[in-house]
């Protein structure tokens, strides 16, 4: 069910996905069908667990013989797919399980797809806008929060998101010196 923005811009927060990406298909590795992975997911080792995942933008259902860790990487092997050019006609699908499936996160964590969307205000009440994107960086997540103030990045760090609330559909954030556009 969508949620309407709780401020009445009139803009609204998207459903529930069905799926959740956790990966995404680099390229055919070597010649029975194995699949090389780019983990979108801060899980991997959880991966090993999956029976089903859904591919590409369609959802395709496959069956998974296996998954396991390779040197740096993660590779996979689906039932069906048991030859190198099958494989390779794969490139590029993401790889999706059913929400259902998501790993449970701990009190203050949040999946990207819960975020995209909230109205973001100050402390001081102020609203910057939505936030329309999540980057993933090597120290921490950065939200990108698009509104009147134009495009602002927010780090996911405690001293800057104050609050999350889903049901309202609010971030509330405290801005450090620098964080607007404009300031220095």
């Amino acid at each position: 069910m969508d949620r309407p923005d709780t401020r009445g811009s009139g803009s609204r927060r998207s459903p529930e996905p069905r799926y959740l990406a956790v990966a995404r298909v680099l390229k055919a590795w070597g010649v029975h069908g194995e699949l090389k992975l780019q983990v979108l997911t801060d899980f991997p080792e959880k991966l090993g667990r999956l029976k089903r995942i859904y591919l590409g933008d369609e959802a395709v259902p496959h069956d998974v013989a296996r998954f396991y860790s390779h040197g740096t990487g993660w590779l996979m092997q689906l039932a069906d797919v048991r030859d190198r050019d099958t494989a390779e006609m794969l490139r590029g699908q993401l790889v999706q399980i059913a929400r259902e499936e998501a790993i449970p996160l701990e009190a203050g964590q949040f999946y990207e797809h819960q975020v995209i969307g909230l109205n973001v205000l100050t402390t001081d009440g102020e609203p910057l806008g939505q936030v329309v994107q999540v980057l993933a960086t090597g120290a921490n997540d950065v939200y990108v929060v698009q509104g009147p103030r134009g495009q602002v990045l927010l780090p996911a760090r405690a001293e800057v998101v104050r609050t999350i609330d889903l049901d309202a559909g609010t971030m509330t954030v405290r801005l450090l010196p620098g964080l607007l556009p404009g300031e220095a």
